[in-house]
């Protein structure tokens, strides 16, 4: 192609890249990296230093309930969104003072991790563990509400990338990082060494300034509601009065705005959002289990899973990011979706293989890493045109707690399922329980596949950001 057109395709390409540029953007490299860096310690190394220590498949699959905490986040958002922090919010603004404290107590639980030996303080770890997830959830608030607040529409697609980037950033500490500290030193350093690293957040979020808050012209209509609400309650006890109007204001008003907006396809939005990730995370519990049952080394593990999958984890969220700029998120989420399901398979090769084979594995982990960061841009960005930026926190808080609900319900029982096929088809092949259960992983994206052609459909006349 060649004249105007050609010219315009090629400087969309640049205009594109430069979004990268942005100090917005650039910030959520840092701010991602404290939302990815506690994840994994709750979640894939946990499993990894409990299986090491003896502790069975279906405890390792139990614990990792612990992940639910992310999923009910919603429950608490309209606090976060809402209630100011005494000195912290006068100080720091309401996002960065919600956002301090809960990187304060992530620190603080993987530092008090540390202390704990699994085969005598089992107990102990998981409390810790969900002192650790409670906090990360309330961080991730806070903290994407500061994201979607902080730029406007053309950029995000570039800051879901960047802040992608920096969790995938984090996830590379908390993973291979941990590994090679547990493998070379031991467990308790790996976790001191990753609660050193939570100052990351801590100062960026000094440094960062507060968004504006955003408030349409709709917004304050439905807002001016609460005022009319409050003015009906009567004579009352002050503390009554001012219960109601923030549960008016806080929690139903963020949901009659979204209910509001898409009528019933809010529904599908809802079950479409639950879905769409969970062949990804009911596989992901015993990922870490598998390789070490297969007989890869921590450090193995380490090289190939984490480091090489980083690498490719980052390429796939750049390309999503540049895609969603171009072509819009809406119009990507079908092969997103067929993409997350069918990259389980590769899993499934693996354990067809039968024995520690680092080509095969890097294969798996750069297809299901390239896709996962890719399909992440598409739908972080989805996600932040769904909310109404005078309920961000909530909004999104609901959203995202949807999001993992499922998978965290059906990966806490991986571990028996694993258990139950190993014990039915080991006698066949090796690993032939592990491959049925990657497969029946793959299997669990089929509904979410059906309902992303339903709403691409309801968003086919988005148009990309400009």
């Amino acid at each position: 192609m060649s004249g105007p057109a050609a010219d315009t395709h090629t400087r969309g390409w640049r205009e594109s890249l430069a979004t990268y540029t942005h100090p917005r953007v650039v910030t959520f490299l840092f701010l991602g990296f404290s939302a990815g860096l506690p994840f994994l310690l709750v979640f894939a190394t946990l499993s990894a230093w409990l299986r090491e220590y003896g502790i069975s498949r279906t405890a390792i699959g139990f614990i990792s309930w612990i992940g639910i905490t992310y999923s009910f986040k919603f429950v608490w958002s309209p606090v976060v969104d809402r209630v100011p922090l005494p000195l912290l919010t006068r100080w720091l603004g309401r996002r960065r003072s919600w956002m301090l404290l809960a990187q304060a107590g992530i620190a603080g639980g993987l530092l008090g991790m540390s202390f704990c030996d699994p085969r005598t303080d089992l107990w102990s770890l998981v409390v810790l563990a969900l002192v650790v997830a409670f906090s990360s959830a309330t961080q991730d608030i806070a903290l994407d509400a500061f994201r979607i607040e902080a730029t406007d529409a053309s950029l995000q697609g570039a800051t879901a990338a960047t802040y992608q980037l920096g969790y995938r950033i984090a996830v590379l500490a908390a993973g291979a990082g941990a590994l090679y500290i547990a493998e070379f030193g031991s467990w308790p350093i790996a976790y001191q060494s990753m609660a050193a690293l939570g100052l990351v957040g801590i100062l960026t979020t000094l440094i960062v300034t507060e968004p504006e808050r955003q408030v349409t012209a709709g917004t304050s209509e439905l807002e001016g509601k609460v005022a009319i609400f409050a003015a009906g309650l009567g004579t009352m006890p002050g503390w009554v009065r001012k219960a109601l109007i923030f549960v008016y204001g806080a929690i139903v008003c963020p949901f009659v705005d979204f209910f509001a907006r898409y009528g019933w396809m809010a529904v599908v939005l809802l079950l479409f959002i639950g879905l769409f990730r969970l062949s990804d995370i009911a596989m992901g519990v015993m990922a870490n289990p598998f390789y070490i049952d297969m007989g890869f080394s921590l450090s193995q593990i380490a090289n190939v899973s984490k480091i090489y999958g980083f690498v490719m984890s980052i390429l796939g969220a750049l390309l999503g990011g540049v895609l969603v700029f171009r072509i819009g998120a809406a119009r990507l989420l079908v092969v997103a979706v067929f993409l997350i399901a069918a990259s389980n398979l590769t899993f499934s090769w693996l354990a067809l293989v039968g024995q520690p084979d680092t080509l095969i594995l890097t294969i798996a982990i750069s297809i299901d890493n390239l896709v996962g960061g890719m399909s992440g841009s598409i739908f972080i960005a989805f996600l932040s045109g769904l909310t109404n930026t005078a309920y961000t926190a909530t909004q999104y808080a609901l959203f995202t707690s949807i999001m993992t609900l499922p998978g965290k319900l059906m990966g806490g029982s991986s571990g028996w399922i694993v258990d139950k096929l190993q014990a039915e088809f080991s006698s066949v092949h090796k690993f032939g329980g592990y491959a049925i259960f990657f497969l029946y992983t793959a299997l669990l994206g089929l509904p979410a596949l059906v309902l992303a052609v339903i709403v691409r459909r309801r968003f086919e006349k988005e148009t990309p950001p400009s």
